[in-house]
């Protein structure tokens, strides 16, 4: 690659990276504490508590929840409380299995209903598989989804393509991850909720 490629290249990374920096911000400036008791369905009204703020020592609110528990269905606090067992593999990725609470192993094969945000996994109007996420998706100030965060899901009746809004879905649980694939949960013949 000559030197004026690489310069522009460079710049056009750069760019891309100032960009999503500002959306994300905008994104986070938009959910405020007080909007976020606008929003029922995508954050809860009470918030918890963070660390102290290094200089004033005031404690830093969250806002950042996951979707909120739909009427007669399973909050994701149940299954972020699935733990990970996680090792080095011959490549040096990191891998991991699920440890399923008694609670989470309880829900196995039963028709569960959870609410989130969709991550689509084409680009079609209607989705019959995707991944919901127990956060809103896309922003750069938190890390990615751990396992117990999300769901694969594979729907009888396809859902309408939709990033931002909150899904309620309704499927059987299937408990997957011993494969070391990362993917703790999927629910199949799932459907709105």
């Amino acid at each position: 690659m000559k030197r004026r490629e690489f310069m522009e290249v460079t710049l056009w990374r750069v760019c891309l990276l100032v960009l999503v920096s500002l959306i994300g911000v905008h994104i986070y400036a938009e959910f405020t504490p007080q909007r976020a008791t606008a929003l029922p369905l995508a954050f809860s009204t009470q918030a918890k508590a963070q660390s102290p703020d290094p200089k004033t020592g005031r404690e830093i609110e969250d806002i950042w929840q996951p979707a909120a528990t739909p009427r007669g269905g399973i909050s994701w606090s149940v299954l972020e409380a699935t733990g990970e067992t996680t090792r080095t593999d011959a490549e040096g990725y990191i891998v991991s299995r699920p440890r399923f609470t008694s609670q989470v192993r309880e829900l196995e094969g039963r028709r569960i209903k959870v609410a989130g945000w969709m991550m689509p996994l084409d680009s079609a109007t209607t989705q019959r598989r995707f991944v919901l996420l127990a956060y809103p998706p896309g922003c750069p100030f938190h890390f990615h989804a751990a396992p117990n965060q999300f769901i694969e899901v594979i729907a009888a009746t396809p859902f309408p393509t939709n990033e931002t809004n909150v899904f309620t879905v309704s499927g059987v649980l299937e408990l997957t991850g011993q494969d070391e694939s990362g993917i703790f949960y999927k629910l199949t013949a799932a459907r709105p909720g």
